[in-house]
């Protein structure tokens, strides 16, 4: 990640960003407070500093996208993040999603399958400020069974279904938010409940569009 200015005026496109999204249906104030708190081109290329604050998504590293910053409000809003929830984040990319958990003060453990975006982890800007955030390089399929179970789980690519081995790793009364598979083109967001009898509530939201959620990991 490279160090960068947060300006005046890059806080200033952040709290025109917040009104966007409270505009277009985002209510939670944790959620518009840390968006208001993180600087979003600090996880994108200095090309891209005087439209990091646009509702969009843009090209990261490995072929991956940095996710349009309502997609990241939407979807961590249908988390309902406590302070001190363990959260387990399938795909860690450009780190700004992770960041934003962890601004929530979430305990944070979060998978990356790309070997190119895992590797810039161990130059992660917030280590000091948010010592909360833990990083793995992995298959986001298997989760970390060794540190489960969690709170709450979020999938932040395109899955084909609903990742068993993650599903056992969700504490009872857990959430998992994730995007899953309608057509080639968009992804159902759901958000699951874990019923006492391991089977899952359902909640069906909008549609929005992910890259593939991919098994195995990727190293080169």
């Amino acid at each position: 990640m490279r160090k960068t200015e947060d300006t005046y005026l890059h806080k200033g496109l952040r709290n025109q960003l917040v009104a966007v999204l409270k505009e277009k249906g985002i209510t939670d104030e944790g959620v518009l407070t840390a968006i208001g708190m993180i600087p979003r081109h600090f996880f994108l290329d200095s090309a891209f500093d005087k439209i990091a604050y646009e509702d969009r998504a843009f090209p990261i590293a490995a072929n991956q996208t940095i996710s349009q910053p309502y997609t990241v409000a939407y979807q961590t809003q249908l988390l309902k993040v406590k302070k001190g929830d363990k959260v387990l984040e399938i795909g860690t990319g450009s780190m700004y999603q992770t960041t934003i958990l962890a601004a929530m003060g979430a305990e944070v453990y979060t998978i990356e399958r790309q070997e190119e975006l895992a590797s810039r982890t161990s130059q992660y800007i917030f280590k000091d400020q948010f010592p909360n955030v833990h990083f793995f390089f992995g298959d986001g399929f298997l989760g970390l069974p060794q540190f489960a179970p969690f709170d709450k789980i979020i999938i932040t690519a395109a899955a084909p279904n609903v990742p068993e081995k993650l599903w056992e790793q969700l504490k009872v009364k857990g959430l998992m938010v994730i995007p899953v598979d309608e057509s080639a083109s968009a992804q159902r967001m759901l958000r699951l409940t874990k019923k006492k009898d391991g089977l899952a509530k359902q909640e069906s939201f909008e549609e929005f569009s992910f890259v593939p959620m991919l098994q195995g990991k990727s190293q080169g």
